[in-house]
């Protein structure tokens, strides 16, 4: 092929290019709801891998490789992905990747009939991927369908996402007691070899558990005292009925998307949780307390980081200090700066309520984290 080097060097720029990765992630995200709802970071897993494989098959036929093709497809299947929604999400990809390669080819400078053969060179390997995605998803969906896991993840789902209860029957199947209360489970564990582990875990406490969502998913009998392996989200929620889960559902999702790595509690991220859900709200109140900080500013980076761990360490002015390794006095000092700076007032003996250390403690966390 023409003009072989130039190519490689602009196709190769294009895969390690992370904005756009990202905007190929959001294109598939947007034009399939099955495959927004797994974690952003296996889409990425997913979209990465089918970007540099296309692009390196399109200069080097002898590099395609569609045996991680057929195990992205089985992953999806074991997800529970549908296939539509998995098929829409590499379709909506590989359009905007067309777009990118040509509009970059031009810039480049390559002749148009070398971005012709290229563009119908990607389009040849990207079929053939797509076939060896459905391919895997078919087997894998083929061997779901043959056993007891599978059975038991499809009730799971029903449970905690859409579709009419379960019977009594189907429910002791799975090993459940329709009058029983049980814990939900989420984690952000989406590969099923990861999964697998902590289900087996897991598993010490009863109940039934499967990747709902994308995510290692369950109905604990017992609260779980699992201390996941390290990065893991793993949030617990009190034990409620079964006709209760959904909603319950709901909130473990929301908060494992919250959380840092760990096993908590749903109740103990209540807070945060809720503060969360009124995004709008929080922009509003930080910019009527905080606007006269400047994120660019470090000192002021440096005052609302100080008084967060303030208000983190129960308004104690000692704890803080030994927790930020600095003197009582500066801590001090900072909260009187950024009374002058701002209608928040931290310091001892200020008088606020409990309200008002809500209302600081959200303003100051939603300005670093806009801040950031």
């Amino acid at each position: 092929m023409p003009a072989l080097p130039l190519l490689r060097q602009v196709l190769d720029a294009m895969a390690a290019d992370e904005t756009v990765l990202d905007e190929l992630v959001r294109a598939a995200r947007t034009e399939s709801p099955g495959v927004a709802r797994l974690p952003e970071a296996e889409n990425r897993r997913h979209v990465r891998f089918l970007l540099s494989a296309a692009l390196r098959a399109t200069t080097n036929p002898a590099t395609a490789d569609y045996t991680t093709a057929e195990k992205l497809g089985a992953d999806r299947a074991e997800q529970g992905v549908p296939l539509t929604d998995l098929l829409r999400g590499v379709q909506a990809g590989r359009t905007l990747a067309a777009r990118v390669a040509v509009e970059r080819c031009r810039a480049a400078g390559l002749p148009d009939d070398v971005i012709l053969e290229t563009v119908l060179a990607a389009e040849r390997y990207t079929g053939a991927l797509e076939r060896h995605i459905v391919k895997g998803y078919h087997a894998a969906e083929l061997q779901l369908s043959r056993t007891v896991r599978d059975a038991r993840t499809q009730l799971l789902r029903t449970l905690l996402l859409a579709g009419h209860p379960p019977t009594p029957e189907e429910l002791r199947q799975a090993g459940l007691r329709p009058e029983g209360r049980y814990h939900c489970v989420v984690s952000d564990v989406s590969d099923p070899v990861r999964a697998r582990t902590l289900e087996q875990a897991l598993l010490e406490f009863g109940g039934v558990y499967g990747l709902v969502e994308g995510r290692l998913t369950g109905l604990a009998a017992r609260a779980p005292v699992v201390e996941p392996a390290a990065g893991v989200v793993l949030v617990v929620a009190p034990a409620v009925a079964l006709p209760a889960l959904r909603p319950v559902h709901d909130l473990c999702t929301a908060a494992a998307r919250l959380a840092g790595p760990g096993h908590h509690d749903l109740t103990t991220l209540a807070g945060g949780l809720a503060l969360a859900a009124q995004p709008l709200l929080a922009d509003l109140l930080t910019t009527s307390v905080l606007g006269a900080l400047d994120p660019a500013n470090p000192f002021h980076r440096e005052l609302a980081a100080t008084a967060l761990a303030y208000l983190d360490h129960g308004q104690r002015l000692r704890t803080t200090a030994e927790a930020l390794h600095l003197h009582p006095n500066t801590v001090r000092y900072r909260l009187d700066r950024l009374a002058e700076l701002t209608p928040l007032a931290l310091a001892e003996n200020s008088g606020g309520g409990v309200l008002d250390a809500v209302r600081s403690w959200w303003a100051l966390h939603h300005w670093l984290g806009e801040a950031g």
